[in-house]
């Protein structure tokens, strides 16, 4: 079993959400005998108020794809094992990408944003991506979410006033070229190549990134000698890191890990 040897859980942040989203857990898995980090992306490794007063943030808004994925090359890189990465949202893509690179010795991508080529025209995908895609506005400036865009493309289901201590504890400016850089080839996965042990998890109430879109991802894989996993948890939303009962999504990874061959 993987878990036999001390073990690294890289945690890969989503877009809009400080890196704190993790917090919890990395407490869960290191009561579990894992080391764990969950590093900032680059130009946002501070507090959310201090991102906040920043926005409009030329420095983040000139971000891209291609910048994310390096910058979580390199840390993997420096680790002395490969790392299991385990990623949320465009965090998801990037495990994704980086499994692809032989940098990761197992990979669990949370409502993963696609690779390039795995496209929904559901409603809900749309509306959510619609502001943070800053189409007609200016690239240079950063996008940051209003509250009723949170709780429309983040929080859906929850009470308003854990919507708004979320938001108030999470929510941070983007890049929108980030996110317009997922529908293009420095989001492209080979589908058939080899590959380590890959688990995509779905939640059936994502608006942002409804559950179709994560099985088309994960029946994209053909590689026969690989293992790719996919798991739909019920009434998951996007805050999926931190809903309410996150503990049990953390458990089912935790069990995940500890049935794959060394």
């Amino acid at each position: 079993m993987l878990t036999e040897n001390p073990t690294t859980i890289l945690f890969i942040t989503g877009a809009f959400v400080s890196n704190r989203c993790w917090d919890d857990w990395k407490i869960f898995f290191e009561s579990k005998g894992f080391t764990t980090l969950a590093p900032a992306w680059p130009y946002k490794d501070a507090p959310v108020d201090v991102l906040r007063s920043r926005h409009p943030d030329p420095q983040i808004a000139s971000l891209r794809l291609t910048q994310l994925i390096d910058h979580f090359e390199n840390i993997a890189k420096k680790l002395p094992q490969k790392p299991i990465i385990i990623g949320h949202s465009i965090g998801g893509l990037t495990a994704q990408i980086l499994l692809q690179r032989n940098l990761a010795s197992a990979a669990i991508a949370i409502h993963s944003v696609p690779p390039q080529g795995i496209m929904t025209f559901k409603f809900s995908f749309l509306k959510a991506g619609w502001g943070p895609l800053g189409f007609f506005t200016s690239t240079k400036k950063t996008f940051l979410m209003n509250f009723s865009q949170w709780q429309y493309s983040f929080t859906n289901g929850m009470p308003e006033e854990w919507q708004e201590k979320a938001y108030c504890d999470y929510v941070i400016p983007e890049s929108k070229l980030i996110v317009r850089d997922t529908i293009t080839s420095a989001a492209k996965v080979d589908f058939q190549a080899a590959h380590n042990p890959l688990l995509l998890i779905a939640g059936s109430a994502d608006h942002t990134i409804p559950e179709s879109l994560n099985y088309s991802n994960y029946k994209k894989y053909t590689n026969k000698n690989s293992i790719t996993d996919f798991r739909v948890f019920p009434e998951r939303n996007h805050f999926v890191l931190n809903q309410p009962g996150w503990q049990e999504i953390a458990v089912f990874i935790q069990d995940w890990i500890g049935k794959l061959p060394a």
